[in-house]
């Protein structure tokens, strides 16, 4: 390991705050973390792997070992709308993918500390959601119309083994957020909103937020591992210029999520993993409540997303070739966090896909380095909107499409 890896992070960590994307996979949250477990599926509660394990379960930095990883992933969404039987001449299709090409940086490091702790950074991207309909949405304003969300954390993280079967973690997830919306003037007035000045087009805004993950890894034998996991709401200060949109004044929390997990080693090459992990986006008023709510944009109760709890259910394998190669593969199937009435405001973030597919490698080279490889595939997904359009804004259905491909690159460092 080499001594400066750890005296430069925080300037990397830095760096990274500067270069978030948007993305969306299930819901809006990522399928997994760290390029090795993208490429199994996301699946990885019961396992450990690289310094980004502790996105997923902190437990798991306790098996990576003294390591350092720095990675990117590719990511390319293709979202529209197309709208229909309303009252004004505004039917027809809407290419939402003004922008959809974007990079996801990625970097953790862990250190074994005697032989029961292991300490750990972790700085990833937890998710996001960008749109970008550059000939605008006439419904909701004039112009260039959609949004930008992009968050990241940075997790500080403790792993210890408790037990010879048994091994704990927890993290500290100091979190950042942004947030730009454009296009919404038709809802920018007294009729619709507390606060008619902050609704949209006020550039992009930003807050700072923090919570926590604990997690278990037990093994039931030497071949199967458990695994559990459950990260706290994350509650975040609020976007101020935008106070007149979110629901609480600009509230905008990260929701909680749960998850569960399971991973069979089978001889000594091969590994089967299964995860089922629940988002509770229903704790987020700004996000949860319906779009048909009648309070004003920005009350306490006021109209939005309309999402729910969804579930994700990822299931990956590895299969170690030989001592330079491993192949990974995967798949990931998530809810629809909304429904088909819900579909209007949704125009702006379109998380609708739900199937997605991965296959991954690991390149092992001499003195403890390796090369990481990911490519992911997203379905396209579609929600065909029920008597969503307000009758006072014409009537008639908005329906979302979406499709999704991303690949990632990472470079890893073990003390050997």
């Amino acid at each position: 390991m080499k001594t400066g890896i750890s005296s430069s992070l925080l300037a990397v960590v830095l760096t990274l705050l500067t270069a978030l994307p948007g993305a969306a996979t299930d819901g809006y949250f990522a399928t997994g973390y760290g390029v090795k477990q993208q490429g199994a599926g996301g699946a990885g509660v019961a396992l450990g792997g690289d310094s980004l394990a502790a996105a997923t379960n902190p437990a798991g930095m306790f098996f990576a070992g003294d390591r350092f990883d720095l990675g990117v992933s590719f990511f390319q969404p293709v979202r529209g709308a197309t709208i229909s039987g309303n009252l004004f001449p505004v039917n027809g299709d809407y290419d939402g993918s003004g922008r959809k090409n974007f990079l996801i940086p990625e970097l953790g490091y862990n250190r074994r500390v005697r032989s029961r702790f292991s300490l750990c950074i972790s700085v990833f991207g937890n998710g996001g959601m960008n749109t970008t309909y550059f000939g605008g949405i006439p419904l909701f304003g004039s112009g260039r119309a959609g949004v930008n969300l992009e968050q990241l954390f940075v997790a500080p993280t403790l792993a210890f083994k408790l037990s010879k079967r048994n091994v704990f973690g927890v993290s500290l997830n100091l979190a950042y957020q942004r947030f730009q919306l454009e296009g919404l003037q038709n809802f920018a007035s007294a009729a619709y909103s507390i606060d008619p000045a902050n609704v949209t087009n006020r550039g992009t805004d930003s807050a700072f937020g923090a919570g926590v993950r604990v997690g278990w890894i037990g093994a039931v034998s030497r071949s199967l591992s458990l695994g559990a996991t459950v990260q706290s709401r994350t509650h975040m200060g609020k976007f101020n210029r935008y106070r007149g949109l979110f629901a609480e004044q600009g509230g905008f929390d990260i929701p909680a999520n749960f998850a569960g997990g399971v991973a069979l080693k089978i001889r000594s090459r091969a590994t089967l993993a299964f995860d089922a992990e629940r988002i509770l986006y229903s704790q987020v008023k700004s996000i949860a409540n319906s779009g048909t709510n009648q309070a004003l944009l920005g009350s306490d109760n006021g109209p939005g997303f309309g999402w729910r709890d969804i579930t994700a259910y990822k299931l990956g394998g590895s299969y170690r070739v030989n001592s330079s190669l491993t192949l990974r593969a995967g798949y990931n199937h998530s809810g629809q966090p909304f429904a088909a009435t819900e579909t209007f405001f949704n125009v702006l973030a379109p998380g609708v896909v739900k199937n997605h597919v991965t296959a991954g490698a690991t390149v092992r080279l001499q003195g403890g380095r390796e090369i990481n490889f990911f490519y992911l595939h997203a379905f396209t997904g579609s929600v065909a909107g029920v008597n969503s359009i307000p009758a006072g804004a014409g009537g008639g259905n908005a329906s979302l499409r979406m499709h999704q491909n991303s690949a990632g690159i990472s470079l890893g460092w073990n003390k050997e």
